[in-house]
């Protein structure tokens, strides 16, 4: 695998676009005045006032250099004059929306493999929200709400695979979404799930380490103590038995390393 040397900042959605917007402020942080953003608008329904909306907050953070850029179908995703604009930026933001449509339109097309490259050779690349769960080579699609874990309840389907090895879930708390998540590590063990709650991000290195950022919390299901689980097609609904994974509850001032898989307390914090 080609090394990495861009960034990450996944957002769990609804992060704060009026106040102090610390997980926002990131890319003013990261970026030269020169260098450009790309608000990528394929995920959502509304990608005028969606693109607008974020370009209004960016601004207002101290950036200039922002495009607005809607791929819309397979075909815009091959055609080499939006490619170009994915090509001069530095830094793509993908918003909230519908994480099938991300993963539909762009996997498998020269926007993809141009994204790709982008944050391989040291783009920064953000995503809030649908834009958060297609970072992961496997994303869960529809899962159920506020209820215990059951079997067999659970879909997913293929990510953009910028992160390997995770299951990213969004609005996590916010939602009562621990239980679709702790399926998905049953169903996929060597995976780490990372369940981000709204207003609060992970800031991944090159080295695959993380920061969190933002008002509230990160869980880290790990799934690779699991010791034994019920998982499987038979019976299937059934409560969720799993005995012996590791989990996590992270918030500002930690940190994971996804290499290792163990903790980390970020200097300067008094924990």
């Amino acid at each position: 695998m080609d090394t990495i040397k861009g960034h990450l900042i996944i957002i769990g959605g609804a992060e704060d676009k009026q106040g102090e917007c610390v997980i926002l402020k990131q890319a003013r942080q990261m970026l030269s005045d020169d260098e450009c953003l790309t608000v990528l608008t394929t995920a959502t329904e509304n990608p005028v006032e969606v693109g607008n909306n974020y370009d209004a907050v960016f601004r207002r953070l101290g950036l200039q250099n922002i495009q607005i850029l809607n791929i819309n179908t397979r075909d815009d995703a091959n055609d080499n004059g939006m490619c170009d604009i994915l090509r001069g930026s530095q830094c793509v933001f993908m918003t909230g929306g519908d994480q099938l449509r991300l993963t539909s339109i762009l996997g498998g097309t020269v926007a993809y493999d141009t994204l790709k490259d982008m944050y391989y050779n040291g783009g920064l690349i953000m995503g809030t929200s649908a834009g958060a769960s297609v970072i992961s080579s496997t994303m869960v699609v529809q899962g159920v709400d506020n209820e215990p874990a059951r079997k067999c309840t659970l879909k997913m389907a293929a990510g953009l695979g910028l992160l390997e090895n995770v299951i990213i879930d969004q609005h996590f708390d916010q939602r009562g979404r621990f239980g679709r998540l702790l399926c998905g590590i049953a169903e996929n063990p060597d995976m780490i799930g990372i369940g981000i709650d709204e207003d609060t991000a992970i800031k991944v290195y090159p080295d695959m380490h993380f920061e969190i950022i933002g008002t509230n919390a990160v869980t880290i299901i790990d799934g690779k103590t699991i010791k034994a689980s019920n998982v499987s097609e038979q019976n299937q609904n059934e409560i969720l038995a799993i005995i012996g994974v590791t989990v996590h509850t992270l918030p500002t001032g930690y940190g994971f390393d996804l290499k290792s898989r163990e903790v980390l307390r970020l200097k300067g914090e008094s924990h």
